[in-house]
C-alpha cells in the first residue's frame, strides 16, 4: 500500500516465485500492483519474461545478470550495480536501456575507510551521467543513514538525496514521506549533514558526532521561520512572494513606493526576483506546486496594486510575448494554464488561446502580437502527431523563425528533441513542466536582448538513439481467434433490465467515499507529506481540506453528478463485440472492435463474452459526468487569478467523476447480483477486487477513443448534454465525464493489448 501511495515512474518488484507465488499468482500480483498510469518502467529481480514481467505495462527492467540471456527480443532495460563485470552477452542495448545503481554505504559507523563513501557515490553518479550519455541512474538513498535515529536519518537522507539529484540522479528508492524540504530545514542541520557527506572533519569538529548530539533527544526534524524584524521592505516583499503571503502586502508595497522605489523597479528587481527563487525551489523539489500557485497569486495581487501607480509609457514592459494553445482535437487545458500562470507571473505577456486550437489560429495570433515564441500543449497521443503536422505547416508558411515550446503528458524529451527537431526548420523545445518552459523563454529572450545567438540551441537533434533490434526478431506466431486461457463456460448473469436509464440527484457524500485519495491529493492537488509526516497523517490533514472544498461545492452547486447506464444483450464475433437491439439477437445495434494481444495469452476484451453460437450474453455500459458547471467554475477562478483554488476545483471535479464511475460500477454489480464477491475495502476496489472488469476507452485494453462516440450513441448521452465528436478529439464534453463497458466474466481484469 505504501509504495503505491507514493507512485513514481519506476517500481521495483522482487519476485521470489519459488517460495511465495506460483507463476499465475506472480502475474496477477504484477498486473494488480504495477498498472498505475504513471508507472512506465518496472524492475524485476527475476527476468522480464517471467510471469510477472509479461503482465506489466511499459518497459520492464532486469536486475540480475545471471538471467540476462533470457531477455533477448523483449522490451526491457538493465539495472546494474556498480561492479566490475566481464562481458558475457551481446544484446541490442542502447545507453537509454541501462540504469546504473551507484551504491552507497552507511556513514554511521565512524569507520575512516567509509567516511568518503557518500561523496564517492555523488562523484560516481556525475561520472556515469557524463561518460555514458543517455543512461539512467538509481540509488537506495537511506543506506547512507542506516543505524542512526529516525530524525537524524530523515535529515541526512534529505540532504544526501538533494546532493545526488544535483549530480544527475534520475530515480531513487526512497520513502518520499520521510524527505524534508531543504528550504524548511534549519541551516545548522543542513550544514552538519553536508559536512558529514563530504567528510569535512576539522580538528575537534566531527560532523558525525555533532549530528548524533543534535538529534540525541529529537523525534522529528524541525522547520524554521527566520526573524525578519530587521529586514528591509525589499527583503520583506521578496519573501512574501516566496511564501505566498498576501497579508500586509499592500502596506509593504506602499512603503516601498514611499521610500522612493518606482513601481516598475519593484516588479522587476524585487518581485520577479522572488518568483525566480520560487522556480528554483520547485525545480529542486523543495516547494510543492500548490505553494507555487500561492506565490503566483501573491505576485498577481502585487502587480495589480502597483499598476495604477505606473507611468504610461510607449512599448511593452514585459520580458517577452508567448502565444499558448492546446492543439486541435484536445480539450485538456490544466497543464497549459499552469504554464500561463507561471510565465505571466514571471514577467511575460501570455496570449492563452484555449483548447482545440487549429494551427491557423495560432499563426494568426503569433503574427498579430509579434510573439517571441509559440507554446503548444496536448494530453493525447494523437496530439503529439498534431504537433508534428503543425510544425510542418509552420515550415511551409515560412514561420520557422518562431521558437516553439511543446508540452503534454504523451510527449517525451526524445520525441521532441530528436524526432521533431529533425522535422522543424527552427528551434523547438520540450517542456517537462512550466518552469522548464520559463527557463527556455528566459534564455531565448536573453539572446534576443543581448544580440547574441547560439545556433545550436533548440535546433540540434539530441536524446536517446534506439538500437536496432534486427538481431532479436521473433518468429511469426499464429494468433488464435480467441484466447485459450479465457473460459467460455462461466455462468451468465442476467441483468435487471435491458436498455438505458438516466440517474440524477446522487448525493455528493455518497460519491466522495469512493474518491481515490492518492490520485486527488498527490496527482491532482500536488500536495506532499511535510517533514516526517506519515502517509496516514498526510491524508488525514488533506481530508480536512477535502471536506471544506466539498462543502463549498455543495453551496455553490457546481458539482452536478449524473449517470446514464444500461444493460444490453451482446455476443462476441471474433475480436468484435456485437450489441443487439433486444434479446432476440436479430438486429445489430452497435459493434465494437477490440485489439488482441499478439503474444500469449492473446487476450481481447471480446473473449469475455460468449460467441453467437454459445447463446446470449450481457454487458453493461455507463457514462458518468459531474456536469459543465465545475469547468465553468474552474475557468472563473483562473480568470480571477485564484490559481491554487483553480487547481483544487479542477482536480476535485476530475476525481469526483472517477469516484462516481467507481460508485456506479458497484451499483451495477449490486443490480446484477454478484456484489458479494467484492473485496472488503474501497481501497481494494481500486485494485479490481471484484468480479469482472470495467474498461474505459483510451486505455491499453481498448485504446480507440472513437468508441466514446459509439457508447454515447448507444446510451443516448445527449440527454445529459454530453457531446463527443471528431471536433472534441473523441473526448467527452463536459471534461469531467468518463465512460466504460462492464463485464461480468471473472477473468476480466486489466491487461495491455499489444
Amino acid at each position: 500500500r505504501t509504495w503505491k501511495d507514493e507512485i513514481g515512474t519506476l517500481a521495483n518488484f522482487n519476485q521470489i516465485a519459488s517460495s511465495i507465488f506460483t507463476g499465475p499468482a506472480v502475474g496477477g500480483f504484477a498486473t494488480a500492483n504495477c498498472s498505475h498510469p504513471l508507472i512506465r518502467r518496472v524492475t524485476f529481480s527475476d527476468t522480464p519474461t517471467s510471469p510477472g514481467g509479461t503482465c506489466v505495462q511499459g518497459q520492464t527492467n532486469a536486475d540480475n545478470f545471471s538471467t540476462i540471456s533470457t531477455v533477448q527480443g523483449n522490451a526491457f532495460g538493465q539495472t546494474t550495480a556498480g561492479y566490475d563485470i566481464q562481458a558475457q552477452y551481446s544484446l541490442p542495448l542502447g545507453n537509454g536501456d541501462l540504469i546504473f545503481d551507484a551504491l552507497t554505504f552507511p556513514l554511521s559507523t565512524g569507520d575512516d575507510d567509509l567516511r568518503l563513501d557518500a561523496k564517492h557515490t555523488i562523484d560516481a553518479i556525475r561520472r556515469i551521467k557524463t561518460e555514458i550519455p543517455g543512461c539512467f541512474t538509481t540509488l537506495g538513498v537511506s543506506n547512507v543513514s542506516f543505524g542512526l535515529k529516525p530524525a537524524a536519518r530523515h535529515a541526512l537522507n534529505s540532504v544526501f538525496l538533494h546532493e545526488c539529484v544535483s549530480a544527475g540522479l534520475d530515480s531513487a528508492i526512497v520513502h518520499a514521506g520521510k524527505i524534508v524540504p531543504l528550504a524548511r530545514m534549519p541551516e545548522e542541520h543542513k550544514q552538519i549533514c553536508l559536512d558529514l557527506i563530504y567528510d569535512r572533519r576539522d580538528g575537534d569538529y566531527d560532523p558525525l558526532k555533532k549530528l548524533l548530539e543534535v538529534f540525541a533527544d529529537v523525534t522529528t526534524v524541525a522547520t524554521v521561520r527566520e526573524d525578519r524584524s530587521g529586514w528591509t521592505v525589499e527583503q520583506l516583499l521578496k519573501q512574501r512572494i516566496i511564501d505566498g503571503d498576501r497579508e500586509g502586502l499592500t502596506d509593504d508595497l506602499d512603503a516601498a513606493m514611499t521610500n522612493g522605489l518606482a513601481p516598475l523597479t519593484i516588479v522587476n528587481d524585487v518581485l520577479l526576483d522572488g518568483m525566480k527563487v520560487v522556480g528554483e525551489l520547485f525545480g529542486s523539489g523543495q516547494m510543492q506546486l500548490p505553494f507555487v500557485l500561492q506565490s503566483a497569486e501573491t505576485m498577481k495581487a502585487a502587480v495589480a496594486h502597483l499598476e495604477p501607480h505606473m507611468d504610461k509609457v510607449g512599448g511593452s514592459s514585459s520580458k517577452g510575448t508567448l502565444v499558448l494553445a492546446t492543439v486541435k482535437g484536445d480539450v485538456h487545458d490544466i497543464g497549459k494554464n499552469l504554464v500561463d500562470i507561471i510565465c505571466t507571473n514571471n514577467g511575460y505577456e501570455v496570449h492563452n488561446l484555449g483548447i482545440k486550437i487549429p494551427i491557423s489560429e495560432m499563426v494568426q495570433k503569433v503574427k498579430e502580437v509579434g510573439a517571441d515564441a509559440l507554446g503548444m500543449s496536448g494530453l493525447l497521443v494523437k496530439s503529439t502527431l498534431i504537433m508534428r503536422e503543425n510544425l510542418l505547416e509552420m515550415n511551409e508558411l515560412g514561420l520557422s523563425d518562431v521558437p516553439v515550446l511543446l508540452g503534454g503528458a504523451a510527449l517525451t524529451r526524445t520525441y521532441v528533441e530528436k524526432d521533431l527537431r529533425e522535422v522543424y526548420n527552427g528551434r523547438v523545445f520540450y517542456g517537462r513542466d512550466a518552469f522548464e518552459g520559463l527557463s527556455t523563454l528566459d534564455k531565448l529572450m536573453e539572446m534576443k536582448r543581448s544580440g547574441t545567438d547560439d545556433p545550436e540551441f533548440g535546433r540540434v537533434p539530441s536524446g536517446r538513439v534506439l538500437p536496432s533490434r534486427s538481431g532479436a526478431s521473433k518468429e511469426a506466431v499464429e494468433i488464435p481467434a480467441r484466447s485459450p486461457d479465457v473460459a467460455d463456460d462461466n455462468p451468465v448473469f442476467e441483468p435487471p433490465f435491458l436498455g438505458s436509464r438516466i440517474v440524477k440527484g446522487i448525493p455528493l457524500d455518497d460519491i466522495v467515499q469512493y474518491v481515490n485519495e492518492t490520485a486527488l491529493f498527490r496527482n491532482q492537488w500536488q500536495f506532499r507529506p511535510e517533514g516526517d509526516e506519515t502517509d496516514e497523517d498526510f491524508k488525514t490533514r488533506l481530508r480536512a481540506r477535502l471536506r471544506v472544498e466539498l462543502a463549498e461545492a455543495k453551496s455553490a452547486g457546481f458539482l452536478v453528478p449524473q449517470v446514464v447506464y444500461g444493460y444490453f444483450c451482446v455476443n462476441a464475433d471474433g475480436d468484435d463485440l456485437v450489441v443487439w437491439s433486444d434479446a432476440t439477437r436479430t438486429t445489430e445495434l452497435e459493434r465494437f472492435r477490440y485489439p488482441r494481444q499478439s503474444e500469449a495469452p492473446f487476450m481481447c476484451i471480446a473473449d469475455f463474452f460468449r460467441s453467437v453460437d454459445k447463446g446470449p450474453d450481457y454487458a453493461a455500459f455507463h457514462i458518468v459526468t459531474m456536469g459543465n458547471a465545475v469547468s465553468e467554475e474552474a475557468a472563473r477562478l483562473f480568470s480571477a487569478n485564484e490559481y491554487q483554488k483553480y487547481m483544487i476545483v479542477h482536480g476535485l471535479g476530475v476525481e469526483m467523476a472517477e469516484a462516481l464511475a467507481e460508485l456506479w460500477h458497484k451499483r451495477i454489480r449490486e443490480e446484477w447480483g454478484f456484489v458479494g464477491e467484492d473485496g472488503p475495502s474501497i481501497g481494494g476496489l481500486f485494485r479490481q477486487q471484484y468480479r469482472g472488469g470495467r474498461y474505459s476507452w483510451g486505455y491499453p485494453a481498448c485504446p480507440d477513443l472513437e468508441d466514446n462516440a459509439t457508447v454515447a450513441r448507444l446510451l443516448e448521452a445527449g440527454r445529459l448534454g454530453i457531446e463527443v465528436s471528431e471536433e472534441t478529439g473523441w473526448q467527452y464534453q463536459p471534461e469531467q465525464t468518463t465512460s466504460a463497458i462492464i463485464c461480468h466474466h471473472p477473468q476480466a481484469k486489466y491487461f495491455v493489448a499489444r
